[in-house]
């Protein structure tokens, strides 16, 4: 007959499973907890690396490198070329070549521009009582340029409503931003914007002409701060045609006055035949 095994101390099963429960709880807490805690600023400039060096998504959100909290999400793909693979070729044509040597002029034109970006960061951040309108600026490359934004934002806008000249803080950020761009070697193009209203126009004063004469409000105070007449390429209004936002053209983002560093082609060489 076999005999019964005896039972061993140690207490009960249940006991010990509630004990690693509560381990797990404690440790889902303290993570929570250091989470709460962590540098928000150092956190966006990390996501904006991350987003910047793996170029495999389809949806980002930055403002140039670093992300511009209190912007809602503007989905968009940056420097993004597709080739087909039936395209692709190891031997460039006599056409590929001469793109492949006006290519090295545009990494030494981006080049430029991440330098003339860095730039225009550092001057607003060596003022710290701009700190506060700093965050309506968005400086972001594109195909045309390096881009400049300066943006309305719920509860803080740039210019008072329906007026073309713009408030003292304006002024003054601008006023800031005319140093380093007076130093720069690009022509200047300046775009006013604004957003699309369910109201009816002013007679005889409505979003072209609103629009049109913030960038030139814009440019005169650039002109005033020293920077030469001969370097602005354009001076426009687009009214409510290209939103910063287009799902959402309502937003008081989409206001604003879009100061461009010019992308223009390499001139042509003298000894180039048609």
């Amino acid at each position: 007959m076999a005999r019964r095994k005896e039972a061993h101390g140690g207490g009960h099963g249940w006991f010990v499973t509630f004990a690693d429960l509560m381990a797990l709880l404690v440790s889902f807490f303290v993570m929570l907890v250091a989470f709460s805690t962590q540098d928000s600023v150092k956190l966006q400039v990390v996501a904006g690396s991350m987003r910047e060096a793996f170029g495999v998504q389809d949806k980002v959100r930055f403002s140039g490198i670093i992300e511009t909290p209190g912007l809602p999400t503007r989905p968009k793909l940056k420097s993004a070329a597709r080739i087909s693979p039936e395209e692709a070729s190891a031997n460039p044509t006599e056409d590929e070549r001469g793109s492949q040597q006006s290519q090295g002029g545009r990494f030494a034109e981006d080049r430029n521009f991440a330098l003339a970006a860095a730039s225009l960061r550092q001057a607003l951040q060596d003022m710290p009582e701009i700190s506060e309108v700093s965050k309506n600026i968005i400086i972001e490359e594109t195909k045309q340029g390096l881009n400049i934004e300066i943006v309305d934002q719920n509860g803080r806008s740039m210019f008072p409503e329906g007026s073309r000249e713009p408030y003292e803080r304006t002024r003054l950020l601008i006023r800031r931003l005319a140093a380093p761009l007076r130093a720069m070697p690009f022509r200047l193009s300046i775009a006013g914007h604004t957003s699309a209203s369910k109201l009816p126009a002013q007679p005889n004063y409505g979003p072209w002409e609103l629009s049109a004469d913030r960038a030139n409000a814009v440019r005169k105070q650039l002109e005033a701060e020293g920077i030469p007449g001969a370097n602005f390429y354009m001076v426009a209004g687009r009214a409510d045609t290209q939103p910063l936002f287009p799902d959402d053209p309502y937003i008081a983002a989409n206001r604003r006055v879009t100061i461009t560093l010019m992308r223009e082609e390499p001139p042509i060489p003298q000894n180039m035949q048609p």
